[in-house]
């Protein structure tokens, strides 16, 4: 006979979902002493390195990078425009459109940001090709699940 777990609750070590909230914690909690001497949030990193990936990008476009509403966005970007990371401007060719751009603040804590892959390097003590292939499969697993929301 086949059992029914229609109704099952896992244990908590036993969620997929806890698994990705933890490590995700974890991986904060470990970039928090650079994040401090960079004076950045975590959020504001992931900004900054949207932004030194492709520097000039739309709101709508950093948003669709990050997986943000631009309701969620715009506070955060004018928190960094107003400590001097980066500037927001219409753009002159689409007024709808506003364009984030990187400020020489901005640009240059990118030289400090590597010490956060050293430090999931050295604290997981994992080779680097099997975080790569952990990386790949959250990502997958992340674009089937938003493939069906």
């Amino acid at each position: 006979m086949e059992e029914d777990y229609s109704n099952y609750v896992p244990p908590l070590d036993g969620m997929l979902c806890f698994a990705l909230y933890s490590a995700a914690h974890a991986v904060q909690h470990l970039y928090k002493p650079v994040l401090d001497e960079m004076g950045l949030t975590y959020p504001q990193f992931l900004v900054l390195t949207a932004l030194w990936e492709r520097d000039g990008r739309t709101v709508s476009d950093l948003g669709q990078a990050m997986r943000l509403e631009s309701n969620t966005l715009t506070p955060l970007l004018k928190r960094m425009e107003a400590a001097g990371l980066l500037t927001r401007a219409r753009d002159p060719e689409d007024e709808r459109q506003v364009r984030i751009t990187l400020s020489d603040k901005g640009r240059a804590l990118y030289h400090k940001a590597g010490a956060m892959a050293r430090c999931v390097l050295e604290q997981s003590q994992m080779p680097p090709a099997d975080l790569l292939a952990l990386k790949d499969g959250v990502q997958a697993f992340d674009a089937a699940i938003r493939k069906k929301g």
